[in-house]
Protein backbone atom coordinates (compact mmCIF):
# COMPACT_ATOMS: atom_id res chain seq x y z
CA UNK A 1 0.00 0.00 0.00
CA UNK A 2 2.75 2.29 1.06
CA UNK A 3 4.08 2.01 -2.64
CA UNK A 4 0.77 1.58 -4.45
CA UNK A 5 0.46 5.20 -6.19
CA UNK A 6 4.27 4.95 -7.41
CA UNK A 7 3.65 1.00 -8.85
CA UNK A 8 0.64 2.66 -10.50
CA UNK A 9 2.49 5.36 -11.95
CA UNK A 10 5.09 3.02 -13.14
CA UNK A 11 2.64 0.80 -14.67
CA UNK A 12 0.67 3.46 -16.56
CA UNK A 13 3.81 5.02 -17.67
CA UNK A 14 5.27 1.82 -19.48
CA UNK A 15 1.79 0.98 -20.59
CA UNK A 16 1.42 4.12 -22.42
CA UNK A 17 5.43 3.95 -23.70
CA UNK A 18 4.90 1.13 -25.36
CA UNK A 19 1.68 2.58 -27.52
CA UNK A 20 3.56 5.97 -28.08
CA UNK A 21 6.69 3.70 -29.27
CA UNK A 22 4.35 1.67 -31.77
CA UNK A 23 2.70 4.26 -32.90
CA UNK A 24 -0.38 4.57 -31.12
CA UNK A 25 -1.58 8.58 -31.00
CA UNK A 26 -0.93 11.57 -29.59
CA UNK A 27 -2.84 10.80 -26.81
CA UNK A 28 -0.57 8.17 -25.31
CA UNK A 29 2.28 10.57 -26.57
CA UNK A 30 0.93 13.12 -23.77
CA UNK A 31 -0.03 10.20 -21.36
CA UNK A 32 3.54 8.59 -21.09
CA UNK A 33 4.93 12.35 -20.60
CA UNK A 34 2.66 13.10 -17.71
CA UNK A 35 2.80 9.54 -15.97
CA UNK A 36 6.59 9.47 -16.54
CA UNK A 37 7.01 12.95 -14.72
CA UNK A 38 4.94 11.28 -11.98
CA UNK A 39 7.45 8.39 -11.81
CA UNK A 40 10.13 10.35 -11.85
CA UNK A 41 8.64 12.76 -8.79
CA UNK A 42 7.84 9.26 -7.40
CA UNK A 43 11.79 8.17 -7.47
CA UNK A 44 13.20 11.44 -6.55
CA UNK A 45 10.33 11.09 -3.21
CA UNK A 46 12.05 7.82 -2.19
CA UNK A 47 15.66 9.79 -2.03
CA UNK A 48 14.83 12.73 -0.84
CA UNK A 49 15.17 13.11 2.89
CA UNK A 50 13.58 16.17 3.85
CA UNK A 51 9.69 14.63 4.34
CA UNK A 52 9.52 11.04 6.01
CA UNK A 53 5.77 10.62 4.92
CA UNK A 54 7.34 10.93 0.77
CA UNK A 55 9.72 8.28 1.13
CA UNK A 56 7.28 6.01 3.23
CA UNK A 57 4.48 7.01 0.88
CA UNK A 58 5.80 7.98 -2.39
CA UNK A 59 3.57 10.09 -4.50
CA UNK A 60 0.47 9.67 -2.28
CA UNK A 61 2.47 11.69 0.53
CA UNK A 62 1.63 14.66 -1.33
CA UNK A 63 -1.87 14.49 -1.08
CA UNK A 64 -1.64 15.35 2.62
CA UNK A 65 0.41 18.65 1.83
CA UNK A 66 -2.56 19.59 -0.74
CA UNK A 67 -4.90 18.81 1.70
CA UNK A 68 -3.15 20.79 4.58
CA UNK A 69 -2.79 23.77 1.80
CA UNK A 70 -6.46 24.40 1.25
CA UNK A 71 -7.29 23.28 5.18
CA UNK A 72 -8.01 26.73 6.20
CA UNK A 73 -10.08 27.59 3.32
CA UNK A 74 -12.06 24.47 3.72
CA UNK A 75 -12.36 25.02 7.36
CA UNK A 76 -13.60 28.67 7.10
CA UNK A 77 -15.93 28.02 4.34
CA UNK A 78 -17.48 25.01 4.79
CA UNK A 79 -16.69 23.86 8.44
CA UNK A 80 -16.87 26.78 10.45
CA UNK A 81 -20.23 27.78 11.87
CA UNK A 82 -21.69 31.31 11.83
CA UNK A 83 -20.40 32.54 14.98
CA UNK A 84 -17.38 30.31 16.30
CA UNK A 85 -14.72 31.54 14.09
CA UNK A 86 -11.41 33.09 14.95
CA UNK A 87 -10.56 35.72 15.24
CA UNK A 88 -13.39 36.75 13.55
CA UNK A 89 -16.76 34.38 13.05
CA UNK A 90 -18.58 34.88 9.96
CA UNK A 91 -21.75 36.61 12.07
CA UNK A 92 -19.69 39.39 12.81
CA UNK A 93 -17.29 39.42 8.93
CA UNK A 94 -20.87 39.38 7.41
CA UNK A 95 -22.41 42.27 9.14
CA UNK A 96 -18.58 44.51 8.16
CA UNK A 97 -19.23 43.35 4.53
CA UNK A 98 -22.64 44.47 4.33
CA UNK A 99 -22.59 47.87 6.49
CA UNK A 100 -19.58 48.38 4.10
CA UNK A 101 -21.61 47.87 0.87
CA UNK A 102 -24.53 49.57 2.35
CA UNK A 103 -26.83 46.79 3.14
CA UNK A 104 -29.25 45.52 5.68
CA UNK A 105 -27.57 43.46 7.81
CA UNK A 106 -30.53 42.02 9.65
CA UNK A 107 -31.19 38.11 10.38
CA UNK A 108 -33.83 36.56 11.03
CA UNK A 109 -35.10 33.54 13.24
CA UNK A 110 -33.00 34.28 16.40
CA UNK A 111 -29.78 34.10 17.71
CA UNK A 112 -27.67 31.43 17.26
CA UNK A 113 -25.67 32.08 19.89
CA UNK A 114 -25.99 29.62 23.24
CA UNK A 115 -27.56 33.11 25.71
CA UNK A 116 -26.95 30.08 28.65
CA UNK A 117 -22.98 29.37 28.36
CA UNK A 118 -20.89 31.38 30.70
CA UNK A 119 -19.25 34.01 29.36
CA UNK A 120 -22.28 35.01 27.40
CA UNK A 121 -22.84 39.39 27.55
CA UNK A 122 -25.97 41.43 26.71
CA UNK A 123 -26.72 45.12 27.18
CA UNK A 124 -29.28 45.97 29.59
CA UNK A 125 -32.39 47.88 27.53
CA UNK A 126 -34.57 50.29 29.18
CA UNK A 127 -38.25 49.40 29.28
CA UNK A 128 -38.88 53.32 28.28
CA UNK A 129 -36.22 53.46 25.19
CA UNK A 130 -35.23 56.84 23.71
CA UNK A 131 -34.99 57.98 20.05
CA UNK A 132 -30.83 58.12 18.88
CA UNK A 133 -29.37 61.13 18.44
CA UNK A 134 -29.77 62.35 14.52
CA UNK A 135 -26.04 63.16 14.60
CA UNK A 136 -22.73 61.40 15.58
CA UNK A 137 -21.68 62.26 19.06
CA UNK A 138 -18.20 63.52 19.58
CA UNK A 139 -15.49 63.24 22.56
CA UNK A 140 -13.51 66.29 22.92
CA UNK A 141 -9.76 65.12 23.44
CA UNK A 142 -7.42 67.65 25.13
CA UNK A 143 -6.93 68.17 28.56
CA UNK A 144 -5.54 71.70 30.46
CA UNK A 145 -1.83 71.66 28.68
CA UNK A 146 -3.20 71.48 25.50
CA UNK A 147 -4.71 74.65 23.32
CA UNK A 148 -5.66 72.69 20.13
CA UNK A 149 -7.95 70.46 21.40
CA UNK A 150 -10.17 67.09 18.69
CA UNK A 151 -13.21 65.70 18.62
CA UNK A 152 -12.74 62.64 18.55
CA UNK A 153 -15.65 60.04 16.52
CA UNK A 154 -16.90 56.86 18.77
CA UNK A 155 -14.99 54.74 16.15
CA UNK A 156 -11.98 55.48 14.18
CA UNK A 157 -9.24 53.97 12.32
CA UNK A 158 -6.92 52.36 14.43
CA UNK A 159 -2.90 51.95 14.17
CA UNK A 160 -2.11 50.43 10.62
CA UNK A 161 1.60 51.08 8.96
CA UNK A 162 2.27 51.70 5.41
CA UNK A 163 4.65 48.29 5.31
CA UNK A 164 1.89 46.13 6.77
CA UNK A 165 -1.18 47.70 4.64
CA UNK A 166 -0.70 48.98 1.18
CA UNK A 167 -0.50 51.96 -0.19
CA UNK A 168 -3.81 51.82 -1.85
CA UNK A 169 -5.46 50.50 1.21
CA UNK A 170 -3.95 53.36 3.36
CA UNK A 171 -5.50 55.72 0.60
CA UNK A 172 -8.84 53.98 1.00
CA UNK A 173 -9.32 54.71 4.92
CA UNK A 174 -7.67 58.01 4.82
CA UNK A 175 -10.46 59.12 2.66
CA UNK A 176 -13.15 57.05 3.50
CA UNK A 177 -11.69 59.14 7.16
CA UNK A 178 -11.86 62.45 5.49
CA UNK A 179 -15.86 61.63 3.77
CA UNK A 180 -17.01 60.32 7.07
CA UNK A 181 -15.37 62.85 9.64
CA UNK A 182 -13.63 60.51 12.06
CA UNK A 183 -9.59 60.06 12.85
CA UNK A 184 -6.92 57.61 11.36
CA UNK A 185 -3.90 56.48 12.88
CA UNK A 186 -0.99 56.06 10.76
CA UNK A 187 0.31 53.42 12.95
CA UNK A 188 4.12 53.70 13.79
CA UNK A 189 5.39 53.56 9.89
CA UNK A 190 5.65 57.50 9.72
CA UNK A 191 3.85 59.88 7.81
CA UNK A 192 3.35 59.11 4.13
CA UNK A 193 1.55 60.30 0.81
CA UNK A 194 -0.80 57.85 1.37
CA UNK A 195 -2.24 58.84 4.70
CA UNK A 196 -2.24 62.53 3.75
CA UNK A 197 -5.45 62.36 1.29
CA UNK A 198 -7.71 64.85 3.29
CA UNK A 199 -8.51 62.61 6.72
CA UNK A 200 -7.93 63.79 10.61
CA UNK A 201 -4.88 62.03 11.72
CA UNK A 202 -3.06 60.34 14.92
CA UNK A 203 0.12 60.55 13.68
CA UNK A 204 1.77 57.43 15.99
CA UNK A 205 5.48 57.35 16.65
CA UNK A 206 6.89 54.14 18.12
CA UNK A 207 10.56 53.19 19.53
CA UNK A 208 12.52 53.71 15.95
CA UNK A 209 10.84 56.98 15.52
CA UNK A 210 10.52 56.64 12.18
CA UNK A 211 9.53 59.81 10.44
CA UNK A 212 11.70 61.61 13.22
CA UNK A 213 14.19 59.57 13.86
CA UNK A 214 18.13 60.57 13.59
CA UNK A 215 20.64 58.97 11.59
CA UNK A 216 21.80 56.61 14.42
CA UNK A 217 17.58 55.86 15.55
CA UNK A 218 17.13 58.54 18.13
CA UNK A 219 14.20 60.84 18.28
CA UNK A 220 14.96 63.89 16.01
CA UNK A 221 13.18 66.83 17.51
CA UNK A 222 13.32 68.83 14.06
CA UNK A 223 11.55 66.71 12.33
CA UNK A 224 8.72 65.84 14.42
CA UNK A 225 8.25 69.42 14.89
CA UNK A 226 7.64 70.18 11.35
CA UNK A 227 5.59 66.87 10.03
CA UNK A 228 3.57 67.39 13.37
CA UNK A 229 2.68 71.09 12.40
CA UNK A 230 0.84 69.67 9.06
CA UNK A 231 -2.82 70.66 9.15
CA UNK A 232 -4.18 66.89 8.97
CA UNK A 233 -2.12 65.80 11.82
CA UNK A 234 -4.24 66.33 15.01
CA UNK A 235 -3.32 64.25 17.59
CA UNK A 236 0.76 62.62 18.20
CA UNK A 237 0.87 59.30 19.93
CA UNK A 238 3.72 57.54 21.30
CA UNK A 239 3.34 53.67 20.86
CA UNK A 240 4.55 51.87 23.76
CA UNK A 241 3.64 48.32 23.18
CA UNK A 242 1.08 46.82 20.68
CA UNK A 243 -1.67 43.91 21.73
CA UNK A 244 -0.80 41.22 19.18
CA UNK A 245 3.40 41.68 20.20
CA UNK A 246 3.78 43.58 23.56
CA UNK A 247 7.55 43.91 24.64
CA UNK A 248 9.22 43.20 21.55
CA UNK A 249 10.12 45.69 18.55
CA UNK A 250 9.71 44.51 15.00
CA UNK A 251 12.45 43.86 12.05
CA UNK A 252 11.38 45.04 8.43
CA UNK A 253 14.60 43.16 6.09
CA UNK A 254 16.24 45.74 3.80
CA UNK A 255 14.43 43.75 0.81
CA UNK A 256 11.40 45.07 1.73
CA UNK A 257 12.51 48.82 2.81
CA UNK A 258 11.77 50.39 -0.88
CA UNK A 259 12.10 53.80 -1.72
CA UNK A 260 9.33 55.04 -0.64
CA UNK A 261 9.19 53.01 2.92
CA UNK A 262 12.95 54.24 3.42
CA UNK A 263 11.37 58.15 2.57
CA UNK A 264 8.62 57.64 5.49
CA UNK A 265 10.78 55.73 7.82
CA UNK A 266 13.58 57.97 7.39
CA UNK A 267 16.29 55.25 7.17
CA UNK A 268 18.15 53.81 4.21
CA UNK A 269 16.62 52.14 1.64
CA UNK A 270 17.52 48.41 1.18
CA UNK A 271 18.86 47.75 4.55
CA UNK A 272 16.96 46.47 7.50
CA UNK A 273 14.82 48.28 9.57
CA UNK A 274 14.94 47.72 12.93
CA UNK A 275 12.55 48.91 15.64
CA UNK A 276 13.67 47.72 19.53
CA UNK A 277 11.78 46.65 22.21
CA UNK A 278 11.99 49.34 24.48
CA UNK A 279 11.98 53.36 23.98
CA UNK A 280 15.56 55.77 24.12
CA UNK A 281 13.95 58.61 24.83
CA UNK A 282 13.27 57.81 28.24
CA UNK A 283 13.59 55.40 30.27
CA UNK A 284 11.62 55.74 33.62
CA UNK A 285 8.07 56.64 34.14
CA UNK A 286 8.63 60.29 35.21
CA UNK A 287 10.72 60.79 31.95
CA UNK A 288 8.35 59.43 30.10
CA UNK A 289 5.20 61.97 31.03
CA UNK A 290 7.66 64.56 30.48
CA UNK A 291 8.15 63.15 27.01
CA UNK A 292 4.90 63.29 26.12
CA UNK A 293 4.49 66.58 27.40
CA UNK A 294 7.44 67.45 25.06
CA UNK A 295 5.51 65.68 22.29
CA UNK A 296 2.75 67.98 22.59
CA UNK A 297 4.91 71.19 23.06
CA UNK A 298 6.37 70.24 19.71
CA UNK A 299 3.04 69.87 18.03
CA UNK A 300 2.03 73.48 18.69
CA UNK A 301 -0.19 72.26 21.75
CA UNK A 302 -2.30 69.45 20.06
CA UNK A 303 -3.67 66.68 21.66
CA UNK A 304 -0.27 64.03 23.09
CA UNK A 305 -0.61 60.81 24.28
CA UNK A 306 0.59 57.03 24.39
CA UNK A 307 -0.68 53.96 23.62
CA UNK A 308 0.37 51.05 25.23
CA UNK A 309 -1.19 46.62 25.90
CA UNK A 310 -1.61 46.68 29.84
CA UNK A 311 1.00 44.84 31.94
CA UNK A 312 1.39 45.31 35.21
CA UNK A 313 -1.23 47.23 37.49
CA UNK A 314 1.57 48.88 39.80
CA UNK A 315 3.84 50.53 36.49
CA UNK A 316 0.08 52.17 35.37
CA UNK A 317 0.64 52.95 38.80
CA UNK A 318 3.66 54.78 38.60
CA UNK A 319 3.07 56.47 35.40
CA UNK A 320 -0.18 57.79 37.63
CA UNK A 321 1.87 59.65 40.17
CA UNK A 322 4.84 60.74 38.15
CA UNK A 323 1.56 62.68 36.10
CA UNK A 324 0.62 63.71 39.77
CA UNK A 325 4.26 64.79 40.47
CA UNK A 326 5.21 66.69 37.51
CA UNK A 327 1.67 68.33 37.39
CA UNK A 328 1.05 67.23 33.50
CA UNK A 329 -0.64 64.42 32.08
CA UNK A 330 -1.48 62.81 28.54
CA UNK A 331 -4.57 63.95 26.46
CA UNK A 332 -5.58 60.38 25.65
CA UNK A 333 -4.36 57.21 26.77
CA UNK A 334 -5.08 54.09 23.96
CA UNK A 335 -5.49 50.86 25.28
CA UNK A 336 -4.62 48.15 23.06
CA UNK A 337 -5.91 44.40 24.23
CA UNK A 338 -3.83 41.43 23.89
CA UNK A 339 -6.20 39.98 21.29
CA UNK A 340 -5.79 42.39 18.60
CA UNK A 341 -2.73 43.16 16.10
CA UNK A 342 -2.79 43.32 12.46
CA UNK A 343 0.69 42.26 11.82
CA UNK A 344 2.36 39.30 12.15
CA UNK A 345 3.85 38.14 15.87
CA UNK A 346 5.20 35.16 17.28
CA UNK A 347 2.37 32.70 18.49
CA UNK A 348 3.76 32.60 22.18
CA UNK A 349 3.11 36.59 22.02
CA UNK A 350 -0.60 36.32 19.96
CA UNK A 351 -2.10 34.01 22.31
CA UNK A 352 -0.02 34.41 26.23
CA UNK A 353 1.71 37.61 26.37
CA UNK A 354 0.12 40.90 27.16
CA UNK A 355 -3.45 41.42 29.21
CA UNK A 356 -7.33 41.25 26.89
CA UNK A 357 -8.60 44.52 26.40
CA UNK A 358 -11.81 44.14 28.54
CA UNK A 359 -9.31 43.80 31.85
CA UNK A 360 -6.68 46.40 31.24
CA UNK A 361 -9.17 49.04 29.95
CA UNK A 362 -11.01 48.42 32.91
CA UNK A 363 -7.65 48.68 34.74
CA UNK A 364 -6.34 52.13 33.01
CA UNK A 365 -10.22 53.49 33.84
CA UNK A 366 -9.39 52.91 37.42
CA UNK A 367 -6.27 53.59 38.06
CA UNK A 368 -7.09 57.40 36.61
CA UNK A 369 -10.59 57.83 38.51
CA UNK A 370 -8.64 56.56 41.64
CA UNK A 371 -5.50 59.53 41.15
CA UNK A 372 -8.38 61.75 40.20
CA UNK A 373 -6.25 61.98 36.62
CA UNK A 374 -9.77 60.31 34.82
CA UNK A 375 -12.06 64.07 34.23
CA UNK A 376 -8.47 65.08 31.95
CA UNK A 377 -7.39 62.16 30.12
CA UNK A 378 -9.55 60.78 27.55
CA UNK A 379 -9.27 56.80 26.95
CA UNK A 380 -9.44 54.71 23.39
CA UNK A 381 -10.05 51.11 23.17
CA UNK A 382 -8.88 49.34 20.57
CA UNK A 383 -9.21 45.21 20.02
CA UNK A 384 -11.55 43.29 18.43
CA UNK A 385 -14.37 46.23 17.74
CA UNK A 386 -15.93 45.87 15.15
CA UNK A 387 -20.15 46.33 15.98
CA UNK A 388 -22.28 48.95 17.78
CA UNK A 389 -21.97 46.54 20.50
CA UNK A 390 -18.27 46.36 20.69
CA UNK A 391 -18.22 50.48 21.45
CA UNK A 392 -21.19 50.13 23.99
CA UNK A 393 -19.21 47.46 26.07
CA UNK A 394 -16.02 49.11 25.52
CA UNK A 395 -17.82 52.46 26.71
CA UNK A 396 -19.68 50.38 29.74
CA UNK A 397 -16.21 49.55 30.35
CA UNK A 398 -14.69 52.80 30.89
CA UNK A 399 -13.39 54.21 27.94
CA UNK A 400 -14.38 56.94 25.99
CA UNK A 401 -14.09 56.20 22.18
CA UNK A 402 -12.73 52.95 20.04
CA UNK A 403 -10.07 52.20 17.41
CA UNK A 404 -10.50 48.95 14.80
CA UNK A 405 -7.83 47.91 12.70
CA UNK A 406 -8.76 44.39 11.41
CA UNK A 407 -12.60 45.87 10.94
CA UNK A 408 -11.79 48.35 8.78
CA UNK A 409 -9.64 45.90 6.81
CA UNK A 410 -12.43 43.79 6.10
CA UNK A 411 -14.21 47.05 4.62
CA UNK A 412 -12.02 47.34 2.78
CA UNK A 413 -11.70 44.08 1.40
CA UNK A 414 -9.98 41.86 3.74
CA UNK A 415 -11.10 38.56 3.72
CA UNK A 416 -9.54 37.40 6.86
CA UNK A 417 -7.15 34.44 4.57
CA UNK A 418 -4.38 35.81 7.80
CA UNK A 419 -1.90 35.37 5.33
CA UNK A 420 -0.27 39.46 6.19
CA UNK A 421 3.12 38.25 6.75
CA UNK A 422 3.64 36.61 3.53
CA UNK A 423 3.26 39.36 0.94
CA UNK A 424 0.46 37.31 -0.84
CA UNK A 425 -2.46 38.99 0.46
CA UNK A 426 -4.99 38.11 -1.79
CA UNK A 427 -6.84 41.70 -2.08
CA UNK A 428 -4.25 43.09 -1.88
CA UNK A 429 -4.84 44.97 1.59
CA UNK A 430 -1.67 43.49 3.54
CA UNK A 431 0.96 43.56 0.73
CA UNK A 432 3.73 45.42 -0.88
CA UNK A 433 3.25 43.70 -4.16
CA UNK A 434 2.42 46.30 -6.53
CA UNK A 435 1.15 43.39 -8.75
CA UNK A 436 -1.47 42.61 -5.82
CA UNK A 437 -2.38 45.67 -4.43
CA UNK A 438 -3.55 47.45 -7.79
CA UNK A 439 -6.99 44.16 -7.37
CA UNK A 440 -7.73 46.98 -4.92
CA UNK A 441 -10.49 49.65 -6.34
CA UNK A 442 -9.50 53.09 -4.58
CA UNK A 443 -12.75 54.86 -5.15
CA UNK A 444 -14.89 51.77 -4.37
CA UNK A 445 -13.15 50.94 -1.26
CA UNK A 446 -13.48 54.74 -0.07
CA UNK A 447 -17.02 54.88 0.12
CA UNK A 448 -17.43 51.13 1.83
CA UNK A 449 -14.99 52.74 4.50
CA UNK A 450 -17.61 55.41 5.01
CA UNK A 451 -20.71 53.72 5.08
CA UNK A 452 -19.17 50.54 7.54
CA UNK A 453 -18.20 53.28 9.86
CA UNK A 454 -21.26 55.02 9.27
CA UNK A 455 -23.51 52.35 10.15
CA UNK A 456 -21.88 51.04 12.97
CA UNK A 457 -21.51 54.27 14.96
CA UNK A 458 -25.01 54.45 14.11
CA UNK A 459 -26.18 51.27 15.68
CA UNK A 460 -23.91 52.09 18.74
CA UNK A 461 -26.15 55.18 18.94
CA UNK A 462 -29.44 53.19 18.74
CA UNK A 463 -28.36 50.79 21.57
CA UNK A 464 -27.57 53.74 23.60
CA UNK A 465 -31.12 55.09 22.92
CA UNK A 466 -32.43 51.58 23.65
CA UNK A 467 -30.75 51.58 27.08
CA UNK A 468 -33.13 54.68 27.64
CA UNK A 469 -29.75 56.56 27.54
CA UNK A 470 -29.18 60.41 26.37
CA UNK A 471 -25.64 60.17 26.33
CA UNK A 472 -23.23 57.75 25.23
CA UNK A 473 -21.20 58.91 28.37
CA UNK A 474 -23.46 57.68 30.87
CA UNK A 475 -22.92 53.94 29.60
CA UNK A 476 -21.46 52.12 32.60
CA UNK A 477 -20.41 48.98 33.95
CA UNK A 478 -24.07 48.64 35.72
CA UNK A 479 -25.72 48.54 32.18
CA UNK A 480 -23.71 45.50 30.81
CA UNK A 481 -24.36 41.92 32.13
CA UNK A 482 -21.96 38.13 31.89
CA UNK A 483 -23.26 34.79 32.44
CA UNK A 484 -21.01 33.73 35.22
CA UNK A 485 -22.01 30.35 34.98
CA UNK A 486 -25.10 28.34 33.55
CA UNK A 487 -27.33 29.27 36.67
CA UNK A 488 -25.81 32.92 37.71
CA UNK A 489 -25.56 35.91 35.98
CA UNK A 490 -23.32 39.66 37.11
CA UNK A 491 -23.21 43.21 36.18
CA UNK A 492 -19.66 44.15 35.50
CA UNK A 493 -20.45 46.99 38.55
CA UNK A 494 -21.20 43.96 40.90
CA UNK A 495 -18.08 41.21 38.94
CA UNK A 496 -15.45 43.87 38.94
CA UNK A 497 -14.50 46.96 41.62
CA UNK A 498 -14.75 50.13 40.42
CA UNK A 499 -12.60 52.59 42.70
CA UNK A 500 -14.08 56.12 43.57
CA UNK A 501 -12.61 59.13 42.37
CA UNK A 502 -9.64 60.40 44.23
CA UNK A 503 -10.34 57.25 46.40
CA UNK A 504 -5.98 55.62 45.97
CA UNK A 505 -4.90 59.42 47.68
CA UNK A 506 -7.50 58.97 50.29
CA UNK A 507 -7.16 55.50 51.78
CA UNK A 508 -5.43 52.79 49.31
CA UNK A 509 -7.56 49.89 49.45
CA UNK A 510 -6.16 46.89 50.88
CA UNK A 511 -6.59 44.81 47.53
CA UNK A 512 -4.15 47.66 45.88
CA UNK A 513 -1.98 48.51 48.75
CA UNK A 514 0.87 46.11 47.07
CA UNK A 515 1.04 47.53 43.82
CA UNK A 516 0.42 51.34 45.27
CA UNK A 517 3.73 50.74 47.31
CA UNK A 518 5.81 48.74 44.47
CA UNK A 519 4.76 51.98 42.37
CA UNK A 520 7.56 54.14 41.93
CA UNK A 521 7.34 57.06 39.55
CA UNK A 522 11.26 56.48 38.89
CA UNK A 523 11.79 53.59 37.96
CA UNK A 524 9.78 50.77 35.77
CA UNK A 525 10.09 47.84 38.33
CA UNK A 526 9.61 44.69 37.39
CA UNK A 527 7.34 41.82 39.60
CA UNK A 528 9.56 40.39 42.15
CA UNK A 529 10.93 36.84 40.90
CA UNK A 530 9.18 35.75 44.34
CA UNK A 531 6.24 36.92 46.37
Amino acid sequence: MRFSGLALAVLLFAGALAEALTGGGAGWDVLAVVTGALVAVGVYDLGQRRHSILRNYPLLGHARFAMEAIRPELQQYFIERNYDGRPYDRDTRTAIYERAKGLKDEQAFGTERDVSAPGYEWLLHSTHPLDPPDEPPRVRVGGPDCTQPYDMALLNVSAMSFGALSGAALTALNRGAAAGGFAHDTGEGGLTDHHLQGGDLIWELGSGYFGARTDDGRFDEAQFREKAAHDAVKCVSLKLSQGAKPGIGGVLPGAKVTAEIAEARSVPQGQTCVSPPAHTAFSTPRELIRFVAHMRELAGGKPAGFKLCVGSRHELLALAKAMLEEGTAPDFIVVDGSEGGTGAAPAEYEDHMGTPLTDGLMMVHNVLVGTGLRDRIRIGASGKVATGSDIVKRLAQGADYTNAARAMMMAVGCIQSQRCHTNQCPVGVATQDPKRSRALDVPDKTQRVTRYQHATVAEAQRLIASMGLEDHRDAGPHHLMRRVDHVTSRSYAELYEWLAPGQLLDEVPESWLVDWGRADPDRFTPLPVRP
